[in-house]
């Protein structure tokens, strides 16, 4: 593949003109090129001749709330868009061996053109047809992965900021637990929770007990195809991989992650992206 291009600016956007659409006119200038790391800049990708993991990583969704018509996950971050950002995290642990991107067969060619083409990347990289929800993605993805793979992480597309570190670390805690079938990466609540109904408070849980999760997340391949399998048939639909291991009485192991892991969902996240790179420039 094609050598990966000079980055002008630490965060850019191919969004539209309109600001209230898309934070397309954030002040690039403030993210300058001095603070561009290696660790982001220059991953370098490696794959064993041993892996055992294969990565599926979801770009399907149509990026209706973050405003975009082109979609959310070609928007540019430091001059590379937020697919190729979180693709490059994958490719650079040696363990994963495969990394299926799941995204609409329409814009296929679109996304190798722009999004992995133009990159050097080493593992092997394949599409899948995403499907019409995260989990329908989530199971088409899996079905391209070869048995020969026993360990399967699945991973948000628009959260370009996940580090190589993260994903080795939450695969080698699952490898290391022989009683447990997955491990996520999530970080503790920190806000005050509020249950409400019907716009009245009617109850204050306690916050040390909850995690906001995150991706990526990793699972024994065999478990995860039958969780999948379960729930297609009960017509059970969870928000995330984990839910369905869940209620079949799966054990998973939780992974503190960063806070900067942030998913692309609104024009908001967008201008936190951009303050997460710049802090992450600076350290």
């Amino acid at each position: 593949m094609g050598d990966r291009p000079e980055v002008n600016n630490a965060v850019s956007a191919s969004c539209g003109s309109s600001a209230t659409v898309c934070p397309s006119k954030v002040d690039v200038e403030t993210f300058s090129d001095d603070f561009v790391p290696d660790s982001f800049m220059q991953l370098e990708g490696k794959v064993s001749p041993k892996a055992k993991t294969a990565a599926v990583i979801l770009a399907g969704g149509s990026g209706e709330r973050f405003g975009h018509d082109g979609g959310k996950q070609l928007v540019e971050i430091a001059g590379r868009p937020m697919l190729t950002w979180a693709a490059e995290a994958f490719d650079a642990v040696a363990d994963v061996g495969l990394i299926v991107i799941v995204c609409p067969e329409e814009r296929q060619e679109e996304y190798l053109q722009k999004a992995i083409d133009p990159f050097p990347f080493v593992t092997p990289i394949m599409l899948a047809r995403s499907g019409s929800i995260r989990q329908e993605s989530s199971f088409a993805g899996l079905e391209e992965v070869p048995e020969e793979y026993e360990y399967v992480v699945v991973h948000d597309g628009a959260r370009p900021l996940v580090r190589p570190e993260t994903i080795e670390h939450t695969i080698n805690m699952l490898k290391g637990n022989i009683d447990a079938d997955g491990a996520v990466v999530a970080h503790p609540s920190i806000d005050t929770l509020k249950i409400v109904e019907n716009g009245v408070i009617v109850g204050t849980p306690d916050r040390t007990v909850f995690w906001n999760a995150q991706t990526p997340q990793v699972f024994r391949a065999g478990i995860l195809r039958r969780a999948h399998a379960s729930a297609l048939s009960d017509g059970f639909v969870g928000t995330d991989d984990s839910s369905l291991i869940e209620r079949l009485g799966g054990r998973v192991l939780v992974v503190e992650g960063k806070r900067d892991n942030i998913k692309l969902t609104v024009p908001e996240d967008y201008l936190m992206l951009a303050a997460a790179v710049n802090r992450s420039y600076a350290e």
